[in-house]
């Protein structure tokens, strides 16, 4: 069974440098940067979320984001960091990091 275009595992990572938080998800879900590029997220939500790396190790911990505040991070070396939000583990999402 194929998924439907409009299903996020079946979307490609867009380009671009800004990440909002809206309804509960990270739009886009799928980011793809080049190395040296910074990106923001802006918390549009009522609610706080965090920018958190999946797993140990990772470069992403933001305090939790009230409503409209942002937080940064430059994007050093290729790869692919999964992320989300520790409040709410159910959002997720990924930054592709080309040379």
């Amino acid at each position: 069974m194929s998924m439907p275009p409009s299903s996020p595992a079946a979307t490609a990572p867009v380009a671009g440098n800004a990440v909002a938080i809206q309804n509960f998800a990270f739009a886009p879900a799928g980011l793809k940067v080049k190395a040296g590029t910074t990106v923001t997220w802006t918390n549009k939500d009522t609610d706080a979320h965090t920018v958190t790396s999946s797993g140990s190790g990772g470069p992403l911990h933001s305090a939790p984001l009230t409503t409209g505040a942002t937080y940064r991070h430059t994007f050093t070396k290729a790869g692919t960091y999964a992320y989300l939000c520790t409040l709410h583990p159910f959002m997720t999402a990924t930054v592709v990091v080309t040379p």
